[in-house]
Order: C-alpha cells, then sequence, then structure tokens
C-alpha cells in the first residue's frame, strides 16, 4: 500500500519535473527580447490607458516608440515634459506639440433650446438615436445632455451643465474618448489657445434654427465678411474657424448677432 503510494508521487514528481525542465528550456529557446529603451519609455508614461494617443494602451506607446513607429511626444496625457523626458531616453530632440483640449459645439442650454416632448427612459445620448427625432430637443443637432462623454472620461473633464456638456480645459488631456462618445458628434479636439470657436453645430437653415434654438448660428455670413484674414467660413449654414489662420482680431465675435462665437483661448 505504502509503496503503491510512494511510486505514485515518485510518478507525479518526475513528470512535473520533467515539463518543469521542458518549459524552462522552451522559454530561453523562444525568449523574445526586449528593447530596454522600451521598458524605460513605459516607466515614463503616466499609465492611464486612455488610448489617446492612437495605441493599445501605454504599454502598446512606448512598444511603438521604442521601435520608431510613434512620436516621443504622442501621449496626450502626459505632454510636453513628459515628452522631453522621453526624447532623452531614445537619444533624440522632441519637436513641440500643440496642446489641445476637447470642445462642445452646441449652447443649447435649457433656457435657450426648444423641446418637442417630454423623454423618460435610458439617460445614455447614445440611446436616443433609436427615440423620435433622436431626442427630445427641437434641434436635432445639438447636446442630449445625458452626459454619455462625462461617463467615459477618465480624468473628470466634462460635466452637463444646465443640459450641455461643458469641458474643463485645464483638466482636459485630449483623449478624445469624449469625441467617440458622443453621438451628435459635436465635441472636438481644438488647439487649447484656439482665440475663438463656433460653439453650436447645426445645418438646419436660419429660420429653422431659430425656432429650435436661441443660440444657434443662423448662416447669416456676417462672420465672414468682417474677418479680415478669411479665417471664417460658413458652410451648410454654419460658421466655421480656421484657428491657423485666425489672428484673434475679435471681429467675428463682436459682430455675430446670435452670440454663438465664443471665447476660447485667453484673450
Amino acid at each position: 500500500m505504502i509503496a503503491g503510494i510512494l511510486i505514485a508521487v515518485a510518478v507525479v514528481g518526475g513528470v512535473g519535473l520533467l515539463i518543469g525542465l521542458f518549459l524552462g528550456a522552451a522559454g530561453i529557446r523562444f525568449r523574445v527580447e526586449t528593447d530596454p529603451r522600451e521598458e524605460a519609455v513605459l516607466a515614463l508614461l503616466p499609465g492611464n490607458n486612455c488610448g489617446g494617443c492612437g495605441f493599445a494602451g501605454c504599454s502598446g506607446l512606448a512598444a511603438a516608440i521604442a521601435k520608431g513607429e510613434a512620436a516621443v511626444n504622442a501621449c496626450p496625457v502626459g505632454g510636453e515634459a513628459t515628452g522631453k523626458r522621453i526624447a532623452a531616453v531614445m537619444g533624440v530632440e522632441a519637436q513641440a506639440g500643440t496642446r489641445k483640449t476637447a470642445f462642445v459645439a452646441c449652447q443649447g442650454t435649457c433656457d435657450k433650446a426648444g423641446v418637442d416632448y417630454e423623454y423618460y427612459g435610458i439617460e445614455d445620448c447614445r440611446m436616443l438615436s433609436f427615440v423620435q427625432n433622436g431626442g427630445a430637443k427641437s434641434c436635432s443637432h445639438g447636446c442630449l445632455g445625458f452626459g454619455s462623454c462625462v461617463k467615459v472620461c477618465p480624468f473628470d473633464a466634462i460635466h452637463v451643465v444646465d443640459g450641455v456638456a461643458v469641458v474643463d480645459k485645464e483638466a482636459c488631456k485630449a483623449c478624445g474618448k469624449c469625441v467617440a462618445a458622443c453621438p451628435k458628434g459635436l465635441i472636438s479636439l481644438i488647439p487649447y489657445d484656439t482665440p475663438y470657436a463656433v460653439a453650436c453645430s447645426s445645418t438646419d437653415k436660419g429660420p429653422v434654427t431659430m425656432k429650435a434654438c436661441q443660440a444657434g448660428c443662423i448662416g447669416c455670413m456676417l462672420c465672414k465678411k468682417n474677418c479680415p484674414s478669411g479665417a471664417v467660413q460658413v458652410e451648410n449654414f454654419c460658421a466655421h474657424i480656421d484657428p491657423e489662420t485666425c489672428t484673434a482680431c475679435g471681429q467675428c465675435f463682436e459682430k455675430c448677432p446670435k452670440k454663438v462665437i465664443v471665447k476660447h483661448g485667453n484673450i
């Protein structure tokens, strides 16, 4: 009886030893060499794994930087400071990057935007694409106000205020998650120091927009006519400002009758 037990123990132990030796040898034989710079870069990244860089988390970005497939300042969360430290590890010079922040192109607050009916249901903007007119607000282009963007923001940088999402540009890291979450496509990443921005996305004609919202662009062209640098264009009855061309003269801001153009940069 005891002999049988000892034999069984010896057999199991021997099999375990053989498997261990085989796995150890296989690990050495098929080991994938890791660039030590990859580990150094990963240690410098913030570890948020937000995906704002376009890679699968910080480890994916670190691997891409080590292979020369991504810029050293590709991390939007770490910013310029992290980019410089990574550049030192990689032995290259960090190029100057443009800080960006999310911007919500809507001002249709509860007192300005019309409402066609009362909505009772799941409070998620993405679900409202299945209801009448894509939501209760009269403007089918405006912010739905149920905070799908708020729920995905890892930095607590966006909140719904009076029915419209508002971005805290100081807290925003431009990871882009709110951009992807907004079913209306109202949120975009723009340069942090953009002087003026158009806070409307409506492509309806002026009379239709005015019935739906008091703070909508009516495509009157006054902003375009008064811009001395040609930075303002009006397409599909909605104004757009080219931040590269804008000289921050403020004429579009002053002339807009609906106050759709808002100050964004520190001007």
